[in-house]
């Protein structure tokens, strides 16, 4: 899948970039005001939420060779946000009602991404009006930027419910992928950054979406780890190829090594690789490839089962599944030691 970015706006007059696909889907025909807005999100009802740590769910899921989920004792919590499940239509942003898209959101993204998190936190994920993948095809830039502010509006609502009702005072992992790393990007901008809620954050790990070195004032990027209250992003290609877009997209980002957690450069060897989760969520390949960064993006060595691909962007958590799984519970552990510290010191 070869990717591109395609400009919008979204809230707090920030431009955006979402990535898209090169290949071949049909764009909605109609402007945003001729289609009806799908029905809005009531967040207080399980219905609206991919994961919920009270229900059974895809995120409760981890294959039976790794550490079983911990989210009924875990002391911190994580909100994820989905990637794009909703490819094709004349409609701008997803029904949440609609059963197709539902169920490749959580048999996909919920089971393979945000399930990653249950050993290290109890698993927060929304549905939300997502924009159209097809709609970053359209020349209609107006209707994509109002299509994705729908989109971000429904994430800022759930998180906004989520700190209200559930997480009293406990601290957060915010993570995504694709579109939802473009919500997340924001909302740790609106949210984290700079905020009193920033001394809540234990990291946030938001691959698949570039971003800009000074986007954040308060924010580092992770450069060890077991840091805390840091942003780890990625994406993926193979060894050796460079995207067309090398330098004018993704040049000027931050990128993080997701196997040594560094955002300097430093490579990591197949040896410290922990783990790459196969598609039949079964299979994980120990010490698969060499990993390093490189102008904004994360290249990798051949995976066998990936050999013919380039662009590894469909793959940025599963090709480190067992290593952000690792890590999250390694940067909790870390960031509960300081806080008891710091209560020591207070005493």
């Amino acid at each position: 899948m070869n990717l591109c970015p395609v400009p919008f706006l979204i809230s707090v007059s920030v431009v955006l970039v979402m990535l898209v696909s090169s290949c071949e889907v049909a764009p909605p025909r109609t402007t945003f005001t001729e289609v009806d807005l799908p029905a809005p999100p009531d967040y207080s009802q399980d219905a609206y939420w991919a994961s919920l740590p009270t229900k059974e769910d895809y995120a409760d899921f981890q294959p039976k060779t790794v550490s079983a989920s911990k989210q009924s004792v875990a002391k911190a919590d994580v909100f994820f946000i989905h990637p794009t499940t909703f490819m094709e239509s004349q409609s701008w942003n997803a029904s949440l009602f609609d059963l197709a898209v539902n169920e490749v959101t959580d048999s996909r993204a919920i089971k393979h991404q945000a399930s990653i998190f249950n050993l290290a936190a109890r698993v927060y994920a929304p549905r939300y009006r997502q924009l159209v993948y097809s709609g970053f095809f359209s020349e209609d830039k107006e209707s994509m930027n109002q299509a994705g502010m729908i989109a971000y509006a429904d994430v800022k609502a759930a998180f906004e419910y989520y700190l209200k009702h559930w997480n009293q005072g406990r601290p957060i992992i915010i993570a995504g992928h694709s579109q939802g790393s473009l919500h997340g990007k924001n909302l740790l901008k609106e949210y984290f950054d700079g905020t009193e809620l920033q001394s809540k954050l234990i990291a946030a790990y938001l691959p698949g979406w570039p971003i800009e070195q000074d986007f954040y004032d308060h924010i580092p990027p992770s450069q060890s780890p077991d840091q805390t209250g840091c942003v780890a992003t990625w994406c993926t290609f193979k060894q050796g190829y460079e995207p067309d877009n090398l330098e004018s997209w993704y040049g000027t980002g931050i990128v993080t090594n997701p196997i040594n957690w560094r955002s300097d450069g430093t490579p990591s060897s197949k040896e410290e690789h922990q783990g790459f989760l196969l598609e039949n969520y079964k299979t994980m390949l120990r010490h698969a490839f060499t990993a390093e960064t490189h102008q904004g993006i994360l290249r990798i060595s051949n995976p066998v089962p990936l050999i013919s691909y380039k662009n590894y962007h469909v793959g940025d958590f599963n090709l480190f599944w067992l290593d952000v799984r690792e890590n999250a519970a390694l940067r909790v552990a870390s960031y509960l030691r300081q806080q008891h510290q710091l209560s020591e010191e207070e005493n």
